[in-house]
């Protein structure tokens, strides 16, 4: 019979060189992921740019609008981002109108929380059903019940404040961003 024992220095004994490979192999693959993934991350780059807005977009983000031509109980359009906004300098009676409490309203929202100064109404003038506009921003058209805006498609009716008073629309008009830069100018956006 043969001897089958192993002999000291053959063969390499558990936890030496072979961890040892183990290690190196890891350490190559992930290095090699890392500089693959740095690579195609930088080959992506320019095409991902090109998604960014460009500069004449970037100009429409925020829009200068100089209320003082504005007289009590007009209201203005202006376009900020493609969109219709609603600036309408509200009378006393309008006002006090929109602070009269909202009981079962599909939207509740106080007057104080969506306008700044009391009377300055800015809305983006989509209705909320199925984005039309609503009437009631020229002399003469329809307001609605409540004196505000009226979408005439499905009967949506929004009182001096924006808000949802009667038809299926289910929120409010939204407010856009803005701030007041001076007594009679705001900036959109």
């Amino acid at each position: 019979m043969a001897d089958h024992t192993t002999t000291a220095g053959h063969g390499a004994p558990h936890g030496s060189h072979g961890d040892e490979g183990d290690s190196r192999r890891d350490f190559l693959v992930l290095s090699t992921l890392t500089v693959g993934a740095v690579g195609a991350g930088l080959a992506a780059w320019p095409f991902i740019d090109t998604m960014n807005p460009s500069k004449d977009v970037l100009a429409l983000a925020s829009t200068e609008v100089d209320l003082s031509p504005i007289s009590e109980g007009q209201s203005i359009t202006v376009i900020w981002r493609g969109k219709p906004v609603f600036i309408r300098k509200r009378t006393p009676g309008e006002i006090a109108e929109a602070k009269k409490s909202l009981g079962g309203d599909k939207d509740p929202q106080a007057d104080d929380k969506r306008t700044k100064k009391p009377e300055w109404l800015v809305v983006v003038g989509i209705c909320t059903h199925l984005g039309c506009i609503p009437l009631g921003q020229r002399t003469g058209d329809p307001k609605g019940d409540y004196n505000g805006w009226f979408c005439p498609c499905h009967g949506s009716m929004y009182d001096t404040s924006g808000r949802i008073r009667v038809g299926p629309a289910p929120r409010n008009l939204d407010v856009p961003p803005y701030e007041f830069t001076g007594d009679t100018a705001i900036r959109i956006g």
